[in-house]
C-alpha cells in the first residue's frame, strides 16, 4: 500500500459520505466494510512482499549462496508499519469520538500508543537498529 493511496482515500470518503446519509444506524456496518477494504489491501501488500522474499531466497539458493542477512525491523518495515498506524488511526479515532466522546478517543489513542510499543519492544529493544544480535542458537525460521 502506497503512502498516499487515492483508491483507498475515495473509500474513506465514501463511507464517510454514506455514514451522513444513512445516519448512525449503518455506521457500525460502513466502519466494518472500510475496515475490511484496508485489511484487505494489507494482506495484498504483504503477500506481494512474501512471495518476492521466496523468490529472493530460492534464486539465492540455486545459485549456491546464501541471502545475507538483514536486520530485523529495517527502515522498510518500520515505514510501513507507521503508515498503516496512521491511515488506521483517523477511522479509529472518529469511531472513538462518535460512540464515547473524548473518553472514546483517549482509549482509542491509549491503544494505539500501546500497539507502538509494543512493536518497538519487539527483539528485545526499543530501538530496531541497537537491539542485541542474535545468537546463531537464537536465530528465526532460517535453520
Amino acid at each position: 500500500m502506497e503512502a498516499s493511496d487515492p483508491e483507498l482515500k475515495k473509500e474513506l470518503d465514501a463511507a464517510l459520505h454514506a455514514r451522513r446519509e444513512l445516519g448512525e444506524d449503518y455506521e457500525s456496518a460502513l466502519v466494518e466494510s472500510f475496515l475490511e477494504k484496508v485489511e484487505q489491501r494489507l494482506d495484498d501488500t504483504v503477500d506481494r512482499r512474501v512471495r518476492r522474499q521466496m523468490a529472493e531466497q530460492q534464486i539465492a539458493a540455486a545459485r549456491g549462496g546464501s541471502r545475507p542477512q538483514q536486520p530485523e525491523g529495517g527502515f522498510g518495515e518500520r515505514f510501513g508499519f507507521g503508515i498503516v498506524m496512521m491511515v488506521l488511526a483517523v477511522p479509529l479515532s472518529a469511531i472513538g469520538v462518535i460512540n464515547a466522546g473524548l473518553d472514546g478517543l483517549i482509549v482509542t489513542w491509549l491503544g494505539i500508543v500501546g500497539v507502538n510499543v509494543v512493536h518497538a519492544a519487539r527483539d528485545g529493544g526499543l530501538f530496531h537498529g541497537r537491539s542485541r544480535p542474535k545468537s546463531p542458537r537464537e536465530s528465526s525460521w532460517q535453520d
